[in-house]
């Protein structure tokens, strides 16, 4: 099954995200399927690359609570 999750990035206290297709099999910072975003909570700014997470969910992709709630912020799901 594959997840559409957070991976952590950046420095020390500084931590920026990707937002990655991910087996759930694997752990945090495991090899991912693809990279599909980028999240910044620091300077609140998002990049979705928005085809390719709708071509992941449609092949059945469950995004995590926290990238459920990203997407719906961006709304993806209109």
């Amino acid at each position: 099954m594959v997840k559409l999750r957070l991976k952590r990035c950046g420095r020390k206290q500084r931590a920026v995200y990707r937002i990655v297709a991910i087996d759930v099999r694997s752990r945090r910072e495991g090899r991912d399927l693809q990279k599909v975003g980028f999240y910044d909570p620091i300077k609140n700014q998002t990049y979705l690359n928005v085809p390719a997470i709708l071509d992941f969910l449609e092949k059945g992709a469950q995004p995590t609570e926290t990238v459920y709630d990203i997407l719906k912020r961006a709304e993806v799901f209109k």
